[in-house]
């Protein structure tokens, strides 16, 4: 509860998993049925980077903001999407940007005044549901979904020792009651040991079809920091893999100079 992302929004992490949802939410309105999203964590929409939350860490100018001002061709249709809805869209608000006639999103947000200002903001749009409740909860009570296909998009703010374990526990409960559905996780790199533990756990799972998409800033040498972060992603589209190493090149590319240890990756843990 006590976890506010507007201090975070528009960083590194945000422009790396907002790059790759975009991509994920594209391959699917591409088949004329419609689709739902369930978005677990979904925060409170929109941030204004130039409030007083956002500035207290100024995390957002080393994050959109560069990207903004040395944009890659790769990365044109989603920093189009943020400069066309102004302030910084969140999960929730860039899944709605894209939604057709037909599809859904539904929003899980526990932290009460985000969930207040979300549900403000979706009040009278017939395609949007929100929920004040735990995403984690959700994804029993709100799969499988009646469209019979689409995304879970799941990003825990990683306060908890053990959310590594919660998420593998809730990627696996969501995958037996939606199979093949797209699951979407993003989680953070601070320290190897316990990525490496989460990719194993994941692979022994008996899920099939499994990749994890990685930006590094640096050596995991200090823990206590944000070294980089991951998407792993279930039942990935069709040359997805691809299209994700080259849309996280492009976002680590716009950031400069690189330090020790900087890098994407993108791991196979489980064959179709």
């Amino acid at each position: 509860m006590n976890y506010r992302h507007a201090y975070h929004a528009g960083n590194f992490a945000d422009c790396f998993k907002h790059a790759l949802l975009l991509a994920l939410l594209d391959s699917l309105g591409r088949k004329p049925a419609p689709y739902f999203v369930l978005d677990t964590h979904a925060g409170a929409g929109f941030y204004d980077l130039d409030a007083d939350t956002a500035q207290r860490t100024a995390e957002s100018e080393s994050g959109i903001k560069r990207l903004l001002h040395n944009p890659r061709p790769k990365l044109q249709r989603y920093l189009g999407l943020v400069e066309q809805l102004g302030l910084y869209p969140g999960s929730p608000a860039l899944i709605r940007s894209v939604l057709r006639e037909n599809d859904r999103l539904a929003c899980c947000e526990l932290h009460p005044d985000d969930a207040a200002t979300l549900r403000r903001r979706f009040r009278r749009d017939p395609h949007v549901d929100m929920h004040e409740r735990s995403g984690w909860e959700a994804l029993g009570a709100l799969l499988p979904p009646k469209e019979k296909r689409g995304l879970v998009f799941i990003d825990p703010p990683f306060e908890a020792r053990d959310e590594f374990h919660t998420l593998t526990g809730g990627l696996c409960r969501a995958h037996s009651r939606f199979s093949h559905g797209i699951f979407a996780a993003w989680y953070p790199i601070k320290q190897m040991a316990a990525v490496r533990s989460f990719h194993a756990n994941m692979a022994a799972s008996g899920i099939r079809d499994i990749v994890a998409i990685e930006l590094h800033l640096r050596d995991t040498t200090n823990a206590e920091r944000l070294n980089g972060c991951g998407l792993l992603v279930i039942n990935p589209p069709y040359q997805f893999e691809e299209q994700a190493r080259a849309l996280a090149n492009a976002v680590l590319a716009s950031f400069g100079e690189s330090e020790p240890g900087a890098g994407t990756t993108v791991l196979r843990l489980a064959d179709e």
